[in-house]
């Protein structure tokens, strides 16, 4: 009977099925880790595509499902918008009425002319104004507003110049009872006579006081080129 001799160097066979089975394993790692390292790139490439990784759970989450440049902006990310301060309302401030100056009062007030006065006695014949600031009063007698006209029941009230511009009332002091004054007005005239004279305060106001029956009321500076007083002639209506 004869044996065959078994090849030299030959593994034995329990060695190449261990041989075997160990390189099975090790393949089966290296599948695994070239898996996983793919997956990692991917991931990584991604997150890279929008800039860098984050820990924002919702660019990881866009990242990781592959959602394109558009698509991530339009995923609604939650935000907490800052409190709004609102600022409480100012009181208002009342402000203190303004009080034009007598110079701005006189550019306010319109230049009115109404008519003529007349006073033999003095030999004056002028015209005269309505309104009670120089814009009126340097242009001739200018009635008070806010009383009578001449001719109305009531107190008609003129003031004028003594010296300066054309003082039309220069020589008032020299009226006695008995003078007489003429105003026209519109066609109208009215024939006053005098009743009296008074020297009063730059504050006496009371001159001005209507009355119920037609009178008249001429006054200026007093004395002559000084401001401390003023002289008052009176009048009733004649007729």
């Amino acid at each position: 009977m004869i044996r065959r001799r078994k090849p030299l160097g030959a593994p034995p066979k329990t060695a190449r099925v261990a041989g075997h089975s160990t390189t099975v394993r090790l393949l089966s790692i290296l599948v695994a880790w070239l898996l996983v390292s793919s997956l990692g790139g991917l991931y990584l490439q991604a997150s890279t595509e929008k800039g860098t990784v984050s820990d924002d759970p919702t660019t990881v989450l866009a990242a990781a499902a592959g959602v394109g440049e558009a698509q991530y902006r339009e995923i609604p990310v939650p935000t907490t918008a800052p409190p709004t301060t609102v600022a409480a309302p100012q009181p208002r401030v009342a402000r203190a009425p303004v009080v034009p100056t007598q110079k701005a009062q006189s550019q306010l007030e319109p230049i009115v002319e109404i008519g003529t006065i007349e006073i033999p006695k003095i030999g004056l014949v002028h015209t005269i104004m309505h309104g009670i600031t120089m814009r009126n009063i340097d242009r001739g007698p200018s009635h008070w507003p806010g009383t009578a006209f001449p001719g109305e029941n009531g107190n008609t009230v003129f003031a004028g110049h003594r010296v300066t511009k054309t003082k039309p009332f220069r020589n008032i002091d020299q009226l006695v009872p008995g003078d007489r004054v003429f105003f026209t007005v519109q066609g109208l005239r009215s024939e006053y006579s005098v009743t009296g004279t008074e020297i009063v305060s730059p504050r006496a106001v009371h001159i001005v006081d209507q009355t119920p029956t037609p009178t008249a009321t001429i006054f200026a500076c007093h004395p002559p080129g000084s401001a401390k007083q003023r002289i008052v002639v009176r009048m009733d209506l004649v007729g």
